[in-house]
């Protein structure tokens, strides 16, 4: 769908960190902003130090979220568990704002991308859990990359083979049942959480890699990185086809 400027969908962004966001370290960010753009959606940053009458404001004017990867892990006491030994750095800020977020999208029908991170506050705001640390409860699990590489690096992330289940949106994007993803996380979704389906596992070990809302809105959570992933087909269709899910809350927004 090519879109005017006018039709263009807002598109909201959190912060990865509170850190991040207090000294202006946009690197990384970015990568979020310009796949949006290049999909023809406008991406608006949400600040993680607003207040909820604030942050409720802003997020009502936008069409659809992008919750993006960050190195920081989700709260576990969101989930009910003791925290483990590498559950080191938390964000009680950026968990309070994605919870926010996603409690008025899922409630206004707008669509939501969580990404790494943004995945897995998805399943725990639905009820479900995580793994909290793969290598250490995942015994065989094989190895799902570095956490949260530089901006810039020439390294690049560590890649896997993900099996996508047949009929779903990540496999009609993939055009196929099986995706090379690029990988870079210690955590990962355990139990899905409600109304959530697990769509994507890594090859090698089955470890959770995406998960689809069942029914309205277009919710999808990939564990993968697809902002980083620029040329690849089924990332670009994967922004392109959310931005689309946005464009239709744009409409209804302007008339």
């Amino acid at each position: 769908m090519m879109l005017n400027e006018a039709e263009r969908p807002l598109v909201g962004i959190p912060w990865r960190t509170t850190g991040e966001e207090e000294a202006g370290e946009r690197g990384k960010l970015e990568y979020y902003f310009a796949a949006v753009r290049k999909a023809g959606g406008e991406p608006k940053e949400v600040s993680l130090r607003l207040s909820p009458e604030a942050l409720a404001a802003q997020v009502a004017g936008l069409d659809g979220f992008v919750l993006p990867g960050s190195p920081v892990d989700v709260d576990p006491a969101r989930y009910g568990a003791a925290r483990h030994s590498k559950t080191k750095n938390l964000d009680a800020e950026r968990d309070r704002t994605d919870s926010a977020i996603l409690e008025h999208a899922l409630a206004a029908g707008k669509p939501v991308l969580g990404i790494c991170y943004g995945c897995q506050i998805l399943n725990v705001y639905l009820k479900g859990t995580l793994v909290q640390d793969i290598a250490g409860e995942k015994p065989g699990a094989v190895a799902h990359g570095n956490t949260d590489l530089a901006a810039g690096t020439a390294k690049g992330d560590l890649e896997h083979r993900a099996k996508l289940e047949a009929g779903s949106r990540l496999a009609e994007l993939a055009r196929g049942s099986e995706a090379k993803i690029n990988s870079s996380h210690h955590q990962a979704i355990d139990r899905p959480g409600l109304g959530l389906k697990v769509t994507a596992r890594a090859a090698e070990d089955g470890i959770v890699e995406g998960v689809e809302r069942i029914g309205e809105p277009w919710v999808v959570g990939v564990q993968w990185h697809p902002e980083r992933m620029a040329g690849d087909g089924f990332a670009d269709r994967l922004f392109a086809e959310f931005v689309n899910a946005a464009a239709k809350k744009t409409q209804a927004r302007m008339v």
